[in-house]
């Protein structure tokens, strides 16, 4: 069975509106971990001299949980479900300057509601 889940089916919610769960099928993950580079880094120092958004670390941890929300969206799809439901956002760092960011929530088949 190949199926697969749209961003649209993806929600921190426990329920998706005008849809009805079907099958539990259970916890999934996405798992990224980053460094930053010595240039990204002397770059953001650069940035905080002026004040207001550091915007090279703000594009870098965008990107770094988009990668992990397509890595969970994978890990459900692989187990056949259409959605996942309470999905939440975890982050460590695991040392200087390397940091893990890990999406989770619970893998669902669901079915238009009556």
């Amino acid at each position: 069975m190949d199926v697969s889940v749209n961003e649209n089916m993806v929600t921190t919610a426990f329920e998706l509106p005008g849809y009805r769960v079907v099958r539990n099928i259970g916890l999934v993950r996405g798992i990224t971990v980053r460094s930053r580079s010595i240039l990204g880094t002397i770059g953001a120092s650069l940035e905080t001299l002026v004040g207001g958004n550091i915007t090279l670390f703000e594009e870098m941890c965008e990107t770094t949980r988009e990668q992990a929300l397509e890595l969970m969206m994978q890990h459900a799809s692989s187990h056949g479900a259409n959605a996942v439901i309470g999905v939440r956002y975890d982050s460590n760092e695991l040392m200087q300057g390397v940091t893990e960011v890990l999406v989770y929530g619970t893998a669902v088949q669901v079915e238009r509601a009556a």
